[in-house]
């Protein structure tokens, strides 16, 4: 069962998706190159019905959201990156995870997020040695499709900006590379609002200068998490020789690891529009972030242990509260 992050009615939209691009690279002059941008109408622009009453957006801020795997068809007939033309894929992008993720944030700043040659699913699990060859290559690809996008939002379109980075699995994957390269330790990091990495694991020490985040308030600093069941660790987390950053998305402090879920402001699951209060707690447990089985209608058939796709969602609320606290606290030094 597909909790959040994903929307079965993305066919209706695929004839809006006629661009191709001459060499099968992203043209990032043009904005159907953009998932999403403050220059078009786009589904990050979105706002549940319930909070519109109250939406009051920040466009002194920039958002950089690197969106997750979409690209989950057969590698074996379409490669092992996406087509960056490729209209289903590209609506299903934008109306599952732009809608489900990004929207998240555009009460903060404005909201850019490029397409890219995304590597496929299955590059995270190589079988063999040319497996993972084939597979550092598509991330490769993908990273380098990432910095340029990123490159021309800088000459571009900053203007001196504020800037939140933001990003979930796949887009995590390709956010600490990047955080790594324009931001620690550079004249850029003074620009850094915070960054939200998602569904990835992120080693404080891979950074000079960038760090956790351990206050609500605080800026310039990273967040994150990765959310399963209570009580379970997967088999592949067991050997990590590192202390993963594990924020807490509801209490945004490391000196309250834990929150009950009366405390989460509401999460969005399966209807956009509609806000579910108290879905479910947040504890962080060594190098992961545990909740109980979200609180909905129709949980008895949600059976998973992996709250992966609902990273975001289950937080929906209490993320865009923080983001917008952080811009505010930024921009008050």
């Amino acid at each position: 069962m597909c909790l959040a992050g994903c929307s079965n009615n993305y066919h209706k939209f695929i004839s809006q998706y006629t661009f191709s691009s001459s060499t099968g690279l992203p043209d990032y002059s043009n904005l159907d190159y953009w998932a999403a941008h403050p220059n078009k109408k786009d589904p990050s622009d979105s706002v549940p019905k319930p909070l519109l009453d109250k939406y009051y957006p920040d466009t002194s801020v920039d958002v950089f959201f690197i969106h997750p795997t979409t690209y989950t068809e057969n590698a074996k007939e379409f490669g092992s990156n996406a087509n960056i033309d490729n209209a289903r894929l590209n609506a299903k992008t934008d109306y599952s995870t732009i809608l489900f993720q990004a929207s998240v944030f555009n009460e903060a700043g404005r909201v850019f997020s490029p397409r890219y040659r995304q590597a496929h699913l299955s590059c995270y699990f190589p079988k063999n040695a040319m497996d993972t060859l084939e597979a550092y290559k598509a991330f490769e690809i993908a990273y380098q499709d990432i910095k340029t996008a990123f490159e021309y939002y800088l000459e571009h379109f900053n203007n001196g900006r504020p800037i939140i980075i933001a990003s979930h699995s796949q887009g995590t994957t390709h956010a600490k590379r990047l955080l790594k390269e324009f931001f620690d330790g550079t004249a850029l990091q003074k620009k850094l609002v915070a960054a939200y990495l998602v569904g990835m694991a992120v080693d404080p020490g891979d950074y000079r200068s960038l760090k956790p985040c351990n206050k609500p308030e605080e800026t310039g600093c990273m967040v994150s998490w990765r959310t399963f069941k209570n009580g379970f660790v997967p088999s592949y987390l067991v050997d990590e020789k590192f202390h993963a950053i594990v924020t807490n998305p509801i209490t945004w402090d490391s000196q309250f690891p834990t929150a009950d879920r009366l405390m989460n402001p509401g999460g969005i699951l399966l209807n956009f529009n509609k806000i579910v209060p108290n879905v479910t707690n947040a504890s962080i447990s060594g190098n992961v972030l545990w909740a109980e089985k979200p609180h909905f209608f129709g949980n008895l058939f949600y059976t998973t242990k992996v709250y992966h796709v609902a990273d975001l969602n289950l937080y929906y609320l209490s993320i865009r509260n923080n983001v917008k606290l952080r811009s505010v606290a930024f921009q008050k030094k």
